[in-house]
């Protein structure tokens, strides 16, 4: 049983506490800033996803925006018990609107078949894009029949790899501003340490009601437009 103390030994406990959680912090956003400057990879091959309006390649499932979040779903064709891991994951996803305003796409992709995809999302009341992939995707980019997190920047040089993840990598994600750490723009807040020509505005001036977003937002700004082509290192 945890000790039972006075109200000056609970702050002073808490304090000591709470100094180590802000240092983790702070190391949690040195790490966001060395993402944004991992080098990034070209995705050389051409990739099918179908949904439920058909068809469609990886430059599809970027719906205009810059960035690209995919996680891979674990659900396979005729699943009858559809991993509870990778549905927890779905779950605790955001409202998309905090994401799209950022210039980010968050998509899911699975084995199973369109229709079985558009069931489930139902039955889970999900309502996020939702693809079936089965070519080589998931294998050329880190899932062989698990689960786990890509990223991709879409530039006037091709579209890039930024960032993979998996296993309890993707267990605090969830929230729009850990989304958006995984990102190589980030939260795209000024007191972010980012590469030269990120676009970067002040702290929390972009944050609304998820219904109070622009809901057909503009093409990305001159600013992302350039962050976004600028020549891979």
């Amino acid at each position: 049983m945890n000790p039972i103390v006075d109200e000056a030994a609970w702050r002073s406990a808490h304090a000591e506490l709470l100094a180590r959680e802000k240092e983790l912090t702070r190391e949690l956003d040195r790490l966001a800033a060395e993402r944004r400057r991992l080098p990034w990879m070209r995705v050389e091959k051409d990739y099918r996803f179908t949904g439920p309006e058909g068809e469609t390649d990886l430059e599809g499932l970027f719906e205009g925006r810059s960035q690209l979040i995919i996680y891979h779903h674990m659900l396979k064709p005729d699943d009858p018990a559809p991993c509870p891991g990778c549905s927890m994951v779905g779950d605790h996803m955001p409202h998309l609107a905090h994401l799209h305003t950022r210039d980010v796409t968050l998509a899911f992709i699975a084995r199973a078949p369109s229709p079985q995809i558009e069931a489930y999302k139902r039955r889970m009341g999900w309502t996020m894009p939702f693809y079936q992939s089965t070519d080589s995707f998931g294998p050329d980019f880190g899932i062989d029949g698990g689960f786990g997190l890509n990223v991709f920047l879409n530039t006037g040089h091709g579209i890039m790899r930024t960032y993979y993840t998996s296993g309890r990598g993707v267990e605090s994600l969830g929230t729009p501003m850990t989304l958006l750490d995984v990102t190589p723009f980030g939260r795209q807040e000024t007191w972010e340490e980012s590469p030269e020509g990120v676009p970067q505005g002040e702290p929390y001036s972009w944050w609304r009601r998820h219904d109070e977003y622009d809901p057909q937002p503009s093409a990305p700004s001159a600013a992302r437009r350039r962050a976004s082509q600028r020549t891979p290192a």
